[in-house]
C-alpha cells in the first residue's frame, strides 16, 4: 500500500491489486473477505456496504471508463469516544474498484493508529489468496 494526498488535503491509502494475484473474481468477493474480516474483530462493527457504481449510473453522474464496478465497505473501530470532534471521521471505509485487469483499494488514514495498521493488514491480505 502506499500512501497519498488525495486532492492535497486528505491522507489516503491506496493498492493497486492484479486479479492474477488473488482469488478473488469480483468486488463482492473482496468485500466479502473484508467483511469476515471485520465480523471476526471484537471492537469493529460492521456498518453497510455501498454501491458507488450503481448509485452514481442511477442519478447519471459521471464514472471513469476504467471502472466497472465501485463499492464501500463501511465500519467502525470506535473503541474510544473522547470528545465530540471525533464523530467527524467516524465511521470508516474502504473502497473497491473494478479496474478490469485489477482492483483498485483505498482508505482515508483513520486518526486511530490501531485502525490504520488494521486496514492496512486486511488490504495487504488480499494478495495473499493467489
Amino acid at each position: 500500500m502506499k500512501q497519498t494526498l488525495l486532492m492535497e488535503k486528505y491522507p489516503v491509502f491506496d493498492m493497486d491489486l492484479p486479479k492474477s494475484e488473488t482469488s478473488c473474481a469480483s468486488v463482492d468477493d473482496i468485500l466479502a473477505v473484508l467483511k469476515a474480516k471485520i465480523d471476526a474483530h471484537p471492537k469493529v462493527a460492521y456498518i453497510a456496504s455501498f454501491d458507488h457504481f450503481a448509485h452514481t449510473t442511477a442519478i447519471g453522474g459521471t464514472i471513469a471508463g476504467d471502472i466497472k464496478d465501485a463499492r464501500n465497505i463501511v465500519f467502525c473501530f470506535g473503541i474510544a469516544l473522547p470528545n465530540a470532534h471525533v464523530l467527524a471521521v467516524r465511521p470508516r471505509s474502504i473502497g473497491v474498484a473494478d479496474l478490469g485487469d485489477r482492483f483498485h483499494i483505498s482508505f482515508m488514514e483513520p486518526p486511530m493508529e490501531i485502525a490504520t495498521r488494521e486496514m492496512e493488514t486486511w488490504c495487504k491480505a488480499l494478495a495473499d489468496k493467489a
